[in-house]
């Protein structure tokens, strides 16, 4: 299995706070978890995406109180990761689809 680097490019950056970031790693790490625990259907584990995008969508103002923001580059960082895991679980769901609810 291919091995996920998550959230390579905004741990790399000072502009994220590492604590904010964690929280998203937490939150695609529950949706590993869950692809983990068995087949799903392309519905369910779209379902699943789009929880994850929400509880990231709720994270902005903590970004925004902690002097950052959810933005282009962590947008690509976001969808890289999501990108790394549907290929890691040979899942065919375009990533734009995964992360249809965001609002970053």
């Amino acid at each position: 299995m291919k091995e996920i680097n998550y959230l390579e490019i905004m741990y790399k950056d000072d502009y994220y706070p590492n604590f904010l970031v964690d929280k998203i790693k937490v939150l695609l790490e529950g949706g590993v978890h869950y692809l983990e625990q068995g087949p799903h259907s392309l519905e369910e584990i779209q379902a699943k995406f789009d929880e994850i995008t929400l509880a990231i969508n709720d994270l902005e103002d903590e970004f925004y109180a902690n002097s950052s923001e959810l933005e282009t580059v962590a947008r690509d960082s976001i969808a890289e990761t999501v990108i790394d895991i549907l290929q890691a679980y040979n899942i065919e769901l375009d990533v734009e689809d995964a992360l249809r609810e965001r609002e970053w």
